[in-house]
Protein backbone atom coordinates (compact mmCIF):
# COMPACT_ATOMS: atom_id res chain seq x y z
CA UNK A 1 0.00 0.00 0.00
CA UNK A 2 1.31 3.70 -0.53
CA UNK A 3 0.46 6.73 1.31
CA UNK A 4 -1.51 9.45 -0.70
CA UNK A 5 0.73 12.42 0.73
CA UNK A 6 3.67 10.67 -1.66
CA UNK A 7 1.28 10.85 -4.32
CA UNK A 8 0.87 14.37 -3.68
CA UNK A 9 4.56 14.95 -3.41
CA UNK A 10 5.29 13.16 -6.76
CA UNK A 11 2.86 15.61 -8.46
CA UNK A 12 4.22 18.45 -7.31
CA UNK A 13 6.96 17.12 -9.36
CA UNK A 14 6.38 16.50 -11.93
CA UNK A 15 -36.18 34.97 -9.14
CA UNK A 16 -33.71 37.71 -9.87
CA UNK A 17 -34.67 40.83 -7.98
CA UNK A 18 -32.88 44.55 -7.10
CA UNK A 19 -31.29 44.23 -3.89
CA UNK A 20 -31.81 45.93 -0.89
CA UNK A 21 -31.47 49.31 -0.52
CA UNK A 22 -27.68 49.93 0.78
CA UNK A 23 -26.35 46.96 -0.89
CA UNK A 24 -23.24 47.03 -2.48
CA UNK A 25 -20.60 45.42 -3.90
CA UNK A 26 -16.85 46.43 -3.70
CA UNK A 27 -13.83 45.63 -5.74
CA UNK A 28 -10.24 45.98 -4.21
CA UNK A 29 -6.35 44.76 -4.90
CA UNK A 30 -5.35 43.59 -1.12
CA UNK A 31 -6.13 40.41 1.01
CA UNK A 32 -6.16 42.74 4.20
CA UNK A 33 -9.07 44.87 1.94
CA UNK A 34 -10.91 41.98 1.28
CA UNK A 35 -10.47 40.42 5.24
CA UNK A 36 -11.59 43.80 6.49
CA UNK A 37 -14.84 44.09 3.66
CA UNK A 38 -15.70 40.60 4.27
CA UNK A 39 -16.10 40.58 7.86
CA UNK A 40 -18.33 43.76 7.66
CA UNK A 41 -21.01 42.71 4.51
CA UNK A 42 -24.24 43.34 4.83
CA UNK A 43 -27.51 41.59 3.41
CA UNK A 44 -26.87 41.80 -0.49
CA UNK A 45 -23.17 43.38 0.02
CA UNK A 46 -20.14 41.48 -1.56
CA UNK A 47 -16.43 42.10 -2.06
CA UNK A 48 -14.27 41.16 -5.24
CA UNK A 49 -10.60 40.84 -5.68
CA UNK A 50 -9.63 38.81 -8.72
CA UNK A 51 -5.87 39.92 -8.82
CA UNK A 52 -4.52 37.92 -5.76
CA UNK A 53 -5.01 34.93 -7.83
CA UNK A 54 -5.19 35.57 -11.68
CA UNK A 55 -5.86 32.29 -12.56
CA UNK A 56 -6.76 28.32 -11.44
CA UNK A 57 -9.03 26.64 -10.64
CA UNK A 58 -11.86 27.90 -8.65
CA UNK A 59 -13.43 26.46 -5.63
CA UNK A 60 -17.06 27.77 -4.22
CA UNK A 61 -17.40 27.22 -0.34
CA UNK A 62 -20.94 28.08 0.49
CA UNK A 63 -21.73 28.82 5.17
CA UNK A 64 -25.08 28.45 5.25
CA UNK A 65 -24.64 29.30 8.81
CA UNK A 66 -23.20 32.86 8.25
CA UNK A 67 -25.25 32.87 4.71
CA UNK A 68 -22.02 33.52 2.88
CA UNK A 69 -20.43 32.65 -0.26
CA UNK A 70 -16.29 32.25 -0.25
CA UNK A 71 -14.64 32.33 -4.30
CA UNK A 72 -11.13 30.18 -4.24
CA UNK A 73 -9.02 31.01 -7.43
CA UNK A 74 -6.00 28.12 -7.32
CA UNK A 75 -6.47 27.97 -3.39
CA UNK A 76 -6.35 32.16 -2.87
CA UNK A 77 -9.33 33.70 -1.46
CA UNK A 78 -10.75 36.17 -4.16
CA UNK A 79 -13.94 37.06 -3.34
CA UNK A 80 -16.95 36.65 -0.32
CA UNK A 81 -20.47 37.51 -1.08
CA UNK A 82 -23.57 37.17 1.29
CA UNK A 83 -25.98 34.61 -0.22
CA UNK A 84 -29.50 33.26 0.68
CA UNK A 85 -30.24 29.94 0.73
CA UNK A 86 -33.14 27.99 0.92
CA UNK A 87 -36.42 28.75 3.65
CA UNK A 88 -37.84 25.59 6.52
CA UNK A 89 -39.51 23.41 4.55
CA UNK A 90 -37.39 23.95 1.57
CA UNK A 91 -33.34 23.65 3.00
CA UNK A 92 -30.48 23.80 0.22
CA UNK A 93 -28.40 20.26 0.61
CA UNK A 94 -25.17 20.20 2.04
CA UNK A 95 -22.55 18.46 0.77
CA UNK A 96 -19.88 18.46 -2.30
CA UNK A 97 -21.32 19.09 -5.40
CA UNK A 98 -20.28 19.55 -9.29
CA UNK A 99 -21.19 22.56 -11.62
CA UNK A 100 -23.55 20.36 -14.15
CA UNK A 101 -25.08 23.27 -16.20
CA UNK A 102 -24.15 26.80 -16.54
CA UNK A 103 -26.98 29.52 -18.45
CA UNK A 104 -26.56 33.17 -18.04
CA UNK A 105 -30.23 33.62 -19.05
CA UNK A 106 -31.65 31.14 -17.18
CA UNK A 107 -35.45 30.37 -16.11
CA UNK A 108 -37.42 28.24 -13.78
CA UNK A 109 -38.62 25.58 -15.03
CA UNK A 110 -40.86 25.14 -11.67
CA UNK A 111 -41.59 28.35 -11.02
CA UNK A 112 -43.27 30.32 -13.56
CA UNK A 113 -40.94 31.06 -15.51
CA UNK A 114 -39.35 32.87 -13.03
CA UNK A 115 -35.90 34.32 -13.96
CA UNK A 116 -32.72 32.82 -12.79
CA UNK A 117 -29.74 34.99 -14.10
CA UNK A 118 -25.84 33.43 -14.16
CA UNK A 119 -27.58 30.17 -13.19
CA UNK A 120 -25.50 27.46 -12.68
CA UNK A 121 -27.05 24.06 -12.17
CA UNK A 122 -25.38 21.49 -8.73
CA UNK A 123 -28.69 18.95 -8.95
CA UNK A 124 -31.21 17.79 -11.95
CA UNK A 125 -33.81 18.38 -9.51
CA UNK A 126 -33.15 22.15 -9.09
CA UNK A 127 -30.89 23.19 -6.74
CA UNK A 128 -28.49 26.19 -8.19
CA UNK A 129 -26.28 28.72 -7.44
CA UNK A 130 -28.34 32.16 -9.48
CA UNK A 131 -29.16 35.90 -8.72
CA UNK A 132 -31.78 36.89 -6.50
CA UNK A 133 -33.17 38.37 -3.81
CA UNK A 134 -31.13 38.54 -0.47
CA UNK A 135 -33.26 40.01 2.53
CA UNK A 136 -30.63 38.73 4.90
CA UNK A 137 -32.24 35.01 6.20
CA UNK A 138 -32.99 32.09 3.78
CA UNK A 139 -36.07 32.58 2.06
CA UNK A 140 -35.29 30.55 -1.84
CA UNK A 141 -37.00 26.93 -2.26
CA UNK A 142 -33.48 25.33 -2.08
CA UNK A 143 -31.23 27.60 -4.69
CA UNK A 144 -28.61 29.42 -3.62
CA UNK A 145 -29.24 33.01 -4.55
CA UNK A 146 -26.40 35.49 -5.25
CA UNK A 147 -26.26 39.52 -5.89
CA UNK A 148 -26.82 39.92 -9.65
CA UNK A 149 -23.22 41.35 -10.08
CA UNK A 150 -21.65 39.00 -7.94
CA UNK A 151 -23.63 36.15 -9.73
CA UNK A 152 -22.19 37.45 -13.42
CA UNK A 153 -18.16 37.59 -11.89
CA UNK A 154 -18.97 34.26 -10.13
CA UNK A 155 -20.19 33.01 -13.97
CA UNK A 156 -16.74 34.31 -15.73
CA UNK A 157 -14.90 32.39 -14.15
CA UNK A 158 -15.94 28.77 -12.82
CA UNK A 159 -15.95 25.98 -15.26
CA UNK A 160 -18.14 23.02 -15.68
CA UNK A 161 -17.53 20.40 -13.17
CA UNK A 162 -15.92 22.57 -11.01
CA UNK A 163 -16.62 22.03 -7.43
CA UNK A 164 -19.08 23.87 -4.78
CA UNK A 165 -18.86 22.68 -1.15
CA UNK A 166 -22.05 23.60 0.54
CA UNK A 167 -22.19 23.35 4.51
CA UNK A 168 -23.78 24.67 7.78
CA UNK A 169 -26.98 24.46 9.52
CA UNK A 170 -29.71 26.63 8.11
CA UNK A 171 -32.66 25.18 9.50
CA UNK A 172 -31.83 21.12 9.47
CA UNK A 173 -29.60 19.97 6.94
CA UNK A 174 -31.66 18.50 4.41
CA UNK A 175 -31.28 14.88 4.23
CA UNK A 176 -32.81 13.38 0.74
CA UNK A 177 -33.55 9.57 1.12
CA UNK A 178 -30.83 8.28 -1.77
CA UNK A 179 -29.26 5.36 -0.58
CA UNK A 180 -25.86 6.92 -0.35
CA UNK A 181 -22.95 9.31 -0.50
CA UNK A 182 -22.59 8.29 -4.60
CA UNK A 183 -26.80 8.15 -5.16
CA UNK A 184 -26.38 9.88 -8.45
CA UNK A 185 -29.76 10.55 -10.68
CA UNK A 186 -29.12 11.78 -14.33
CA UNK A 187 -31.27 14.01 -15.85
CA UNK A 188 -35.08 13.36 -15.16
CA UNK A 189 -34.52 12.00 -11.82
CA UNK A 190 -32.52 8.30 -13.61
CA UNK A 191 -30.99 6.66 -10.89
CA UNK A 192 -27.00 5.89 -12.21
CA UNK A 193 -25.44 3.00 -10.65
CA UNK A 194 -22.36 2.89 -8.89
CA UNK A 195 -20.87 -0.62 -8.79
CA UNK A 196 -19.09 -1.51 -5.67
CA UNK A 197 -15.93 -3.15 -6.27
CA UNK A 198 -16.28 -7.48 -6.09
CA UNK A 199 -14.94 -9.18 -2.98
CA UNK A 200 -11.78 -9.65 -5.03
CA UNK A 201 -11.21 -5.98 -6.46
CA UNK A 202 -8.62 -4.19 -4.73
CA UNK A 203 -9.55 -1.37 -7.42
CA UNK A 204 -10.80 -0.83 -10.53
CA UNK A 205 -9.76 2.23 -13.62
CA UNK A 206 -11.63 3.51 -16.25
CA UNK A 207 -10.39 7.15 -17.15
CA UNK A 208 -11.98 7.12 -20.60
CA UNK A 209 -15.51 7.71 -18.86
CA UNK A 210 -14.61 11.79 -18.36
CA UNK A 211 -10.84 11.99 -20.35
CA UNK A 212 -10.58 15.61 -18.84
CA UNK A 213 -12.11 17.71 -16.23
CA UNK A 214 -11.56 18.22 -12.62
CA UNK A 215 -10.07 15.70 -10.16
CA UNK A 216 -11.74 14.99 -6.77
CA UNK A 217 -11.10 12.36 -4.46
CA UNK A 218 -13.85 10.77 -1.91
CA UNK A 219 -12.74 8.27 1.04
CA UNK A 220 -15.16 6.88 2.97
CA UNK A 221 -14.08 6.15 6.48
CA UNK A 222 -17.18 3.81 6.64
CA UNK A 223 -16.28 2.01 3.32
CA UNK A 224 -12.76 2.00 3.59
CA UNK A 225 -13.36 2.81 -0.18
CA UNK A 226 -12.08 5.77 -2.46
CA UNK A 227 -13.81 6.84 -5.37
CA UNK A 228 -12.09 9.17 -8.24
CA UNK A 229 -14.72 11.51 -9.84
CA UNK A 230 -13.28 13.58 -13.26
CA UNK A 231 -15.76 16.31 -13.64
CA UNK A 232 -19.08 14.37 -12.72
CA UNK A 233 -18.00 10.74 -13.92
CA UNK A 234 -16.40 7.73 -11.96
CA UNK A 235 -13.43 7.19 -13.56
CA UNK A 236 -12.16 4.83 -10.33
CA UNK A 237 -12.27 3.30 -7.09
CA UNK A 238 -10.03 1.65 -4.49
CA UNK A 239 -9.98 -0.16 -1.47
CA UNK A 240 -8.18 2.23 1.01
CA UNK A 241 -7.38 2.31 4.48
CA UNK A 242 -8.13 5.44 6.88
CA UNK A 243 -8.79 5.11 10.55
CA UNK A 244 -12.38 5.11 11.43
CA UNK A 245 -14.01 7.32 14.05
CA UNK A 246 -13.38 10.39 13.44
CA UNK A 247 -16.99 12.57 12.88
CA UNK A 248 -16.15 15.40 10.86
CA UNK A 249 -16.22 15.65 7.35
CA UNK A 250 -12.87 17.53 5.54
CA UNK A 251 -11.88 18.95 2.31
CA UNK A 252 -8.35 19.42 1.33
CA UNK A 253 -7.88 21.51 -2.01
CA UNK A 254 -4.61 21.13 -3.82
CA UNK A 255 -3.41 24.86 -4.85
CA UNK A 256 -0.57 26.27 -6.34
CA UNK A 257 1.57 29.30 -5.75
CA UNK A 258 2.59 31.81 -7.64
CA UNK A 259 6.09 30.82 -7.26
CA UNK A 260 5.13 27.12 -8.33
CA UNK A 261 5.09 25.46 -4.74
CA UNK A 262 1.64 23.38 -4.30
CA UNK A 263 -0.54 23.81 -0.79
CA UNK A 264 -3.64 22.57 0.60
CA UNK A 265 -6.42 24.37 1.51
CA UNK A 266 -8.34 22.20 4.41
CA UNK A 267 -11.66 22.93 5.43
CA UNK A 268 -13.45 20.99 7.99
CA UNK A 269 -17.06 20.32 7.73
CA UNK A 270 -18.11 19.14 11.04
CA UNK A 271 -22.59 17.97 10.93
CA UNK A 272 -24.20 20.56 12.89
CA UNK A 273 -21.62 23.29 13.52
CA UNK A 274 -20.62 26.23 11.68
CA UNK A 275 -18.17 26.39 9.09
CA UNK A 276 -14.19 25.64 10.36
CA UNK A 277 -11.84 28.61 9.19
CA UNK A 278 -9.85 27.84 6.41
CA UNK A 279 -6.26 26.59 7.07
CA UNK A 280 -3.30 26.58 4.62
CA UNK A 281 -1.25 23.50 4.17
CA UNK A 282 2.34 23.68 3.07
CA UNK A 283 3.51 20.64 1.01
CA UNK A 284 6.80 19.95 3.25
CA UNK A 285 4.16 18.92 6.13
CA UNK A 286 1.52 17.00 4.22
CA UNK A 287 -2.24 16.85 6.38
CA UNK A 288 -2.25 13.90 8.84
CA UNK A 289 -5.55 12.67 7.98
CA UNK A 290 -4.42 12.44 4.78
CA UNK A 291 -1.22 10.89 5.58
CA UNK A 292 -3.08 7.92 7.29
CA UNK A 293 -4.80 6.65 3.64
CA UNK A 294 -3.02 3.85 2.27
CA UNK A 295 -3.90 2.87 -1.25
CA UNK A 296 -3.16 -0.34 -4.03
CA UNK A 297 0.46 0.68 -4.71
CA UNK A 298 -1.17 0.09 -8.92
CA UNK A 299 -3.41 2.36 -8.50
CA UNK A 300 -2.18 4.80 -6.64
CA UNK A 301 0.88 4.95 -9.78
CA UNK A 302 -2.59 5.10 -12.09
CA UNK A 303 -3.87 8.04 -9.73
CA UNK A 304 -0.70 10.02 -9.69
CA UNK A 305 -0.41 11.81 -12.87
CA UNK A 306 -3.68 13.56 -12.34
CA UNK A 307 -3.12 15.25 -8.93
CA UNK A 308 -2.44 18.36 -10.05
CA UNK A 309 -3.70 22.15 -9.09
CA UNK A 310 -7.14 22.05 -8.47
CA UNK A 311 -7.70 18.35 -7.07
CA UNK A 312 -10.39 18.37 -4.19
CA UNK A 313 -10.12 15.33 -1.86
CA UNK A 314 -13.50 14.67 0.62
CA UNK A 315 -12.81 11.83 3.46
CA UNK A 316 -15.89 11.62 5.27
CA UNK A 317 -17.39 8.95 8.15
CA UNK A 318 -20.47 8.73 5.53
CA UNK A 319 -20.77 5.64 3.10
CA UNK A 320 -21.31 5.11 -0.29
CA UNK A 321 -23.17 2.21 -0.80
CA UNK A 322 -26.58 1.27 0.39
CA UNK A 323 -26.84 -0.80 2.92
CA UNK A 324 -23.53 0.54 4.70
CA UNK A 325 -25.55 1.99 7.47
CA UNK A 326 -25.45 5.97 8.77
CA UNK A 327 -26.75 8.85 6.80
CA UNK A 328 -26.18 9.89 3.24
CA UNK A 329 -24.21 13.33 2.08
CA UNK A 330 -24.40 14.24 -1.37
CA UNK A 331 -21.17 14.14 -3.25
CA UNK A 332 -22.20 14.20 -6.84
CA UNK A 333 -25.71 14.36 -7.68
CA UNK A 334 -25.58 13.70 -11.37
CA UNK A 335 -23.65 12.08 -13.62
CA UNK A 336 -23.28 14.09 -17.07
Amino acid sequence: MKRLPALLAAAALLAALPAPAGAQGALVTTAAELTAQAETLQPGDWVWAPALSPAGPVTLFVDLTRQTATVYRNGVRIGVSTISSGMPGHETPTGVFVILEKDADHRSNLYDNAPMPYQQRLTWDGIALHAGALPGYPQSHGCIRLPLEFAKRLFAVTEMGGTVIVSGVAGEPAITPAPGLLAAEGPGGVPLDHAPLAGDELYRWMPDGAPEGPLTLVISRRDQTLVALRGAAEIGRARVYVPQGETATHVLMLSQAPGGALHWIQLELPEGKPGAPVATLPPASPDELADQALLPPAFAALLEPLLLPGTTILITPEPFEEGSGGLPLTIVDAIG
